[in-house]
């Protein structure tokens, strides 16, 4: 979808029917303009990337409205992100609808929990058009010990120090997993207290099998998840 000629292409777009939208005055780090040109989109975000806009609050009265957006919207961009401000109690219905809806109609749902929330989101896709993808993962550390104290330093009170020590002490990150807790103490630096706590996080499992509840409470089932 491209720019017309006489506006940056570091500029967000905005369809002039969202000329009242709140979350304009949320975005302060990047340029907008109103444009009557949009094409069904309510921001362009880039040249193969846009925007259409939902508030939960307005969703709810006018259940309609966002089939025949996305219907107007075509296919022609890469990238087509429905942002939903979630601005109503107990959402969990609507944010299941929706995200069934985009996933059949290949579009990328993002949810904001406030209007600031979304037009950080906006000026995010903006500022991070033309990034390529390794600016955006960061650098990787190839050799070993970096990688060791990337990983290790995550861990609580563990730092750079303490990962040469744990290093060149067992030699490999298996080794330091399998060493026990008195073993771990002989290490300078290392107290009573932090031999313990990193010996019990190596035998903690990755998952809890104790259910967590959910921040939405229970969600209700698709229909492919109910029993038959």
């Amino acid at each position: 979808m491209p720019y017309p000629s006489n506006i940056s292409t570091n500029t967000i777009l905005v369809n002039i029917r969202q000329k009242e939208n709140k979350v304009l005055k949320h975005i302060r780090n990047v340029t907008y303009e109103f444009s009557e040109t949009a094409q069904g989109a309510d921001f362009i975000l880039g040249k193969s990337m846009i925007a259409l806009f939902l508030a939960l609050s307005y969703h709810n009265h006018h259940k309609d409205y966002i089939f025949e957006r996305i219907r107007d919207l075509g296919i022609n961009s890469s990238l087509r992100v429905l942002l939903v401000v979630c601005d109503i109690p107990n959402p969990e219905k609507a944010l299941h609808d929706l995200s069934k809806l985009c996933v059949r109609k290949e579009m990328t749902l993002i949810v904001a929990w406030s209007l600031a929330e979304a037009g950080r989101y906006l000026e995010t896709f903006k500022a991070y058009e033309n990034k390529s993808k390794e600016m955006l993962q960061g650098i990787k550390s190839q050799d070993y010990l970096s990688q060791m104290k990337e990983c290790l330093t995550s861990l609580k009170s563990v730092n750079k120090t303490d990962v040469i020590t744990l290093m060149s002490t067992f030699g490999s990150l298996d080794d330091i997993m399998q060493a026990g807790a008195d073993e771990l103490q002989l290490c300078p630096g290392f107290g009573e207290q932090k031999a313990e706590r990193l010996h019990k996080l190596f035998r903690t499992p990755f998952r809890d099998n104790k259910k967590m509840p959910s921040r939405f409470g229970n969600l209700p089932k698709a229909e492919s998840d109910k029993p038959s």
